[in-house]
């Protein structure tokens, strides 16, 4: 019995041969730059990862990183479906770019303090994790690269409306 060729006639990968390939720009950012590759917890390691970047724009003017949020957000269901179809892998838990668009959203509308890091990052893998309606239908019947970011992107939305009215009591 011969392999199953791919349409090039080379033979086709298992799925334990395809790979994310860090030299890939595409991949480079679908993993966070490498933070959804680690072996546990990827999606809470895409989140800090997603930090550094954050705290490039505290003091930038806000519209600065609420453009560079829609960006994210705007390019993310390209990054995460190439990825995913380069892998063969709907969603798979190494794609962490819609955790940095999630956690970029839950920022926006709040000024920067280290309290507010900590509590936007909470609440924001807090709803990634639990996934309450509306998430969990959306993680369910959203398909493609869309369906991978936007269940990040309603969890962020929540996240940045809770952590909005927390703000008296937090500071």
């Amino acid at each position: 019995m011969s392999e199953p060729k791919s349409e090039k006639g080379e033979p086709e990968k298992t799925m334990q041969e395809r790979n994310f390939n860090l030299c890939n720009k595409t991949h480079l950012l679908a993993t966070g730059f490498g933070s959804g590759l680690l072996p546990f917890s990827p999606g809470t390691f895409g989140t800090v990862a997603a930090i550094p970047f954050y705290l490039c724009f505290v003091y930038a003017p806000d519209w600065t990183f609420w453009l560079f949020t829609l960006l994210v957000c705007l390019v993310g269901p390209y990054i995460c479906g190439k990825a995913a179809d380069d892998i063969g892998v709907h969603d798979h838990k190494a794609i962490v770019w819609d955790e940095f668009a999630g956690f970029f959203i839950t920022m926006c509308f709040v000024p920067f303090t280290w309290m507010n890091v900590l509590a936007g990052f909470i609440l924001f893998r807090f709803f990634d994790i639990i996934k309450p309606w509306p998430i969990s239908w959306l993680d369910k019947h959203v398909h493609g690269g869309l369906g991978i970011m936007i269940d990040d992107i309603v969890a962020g939305i929540i996240s940045a409306g809770i952590l909005f009215y927390l703000q008296p009591f937090i500071h």
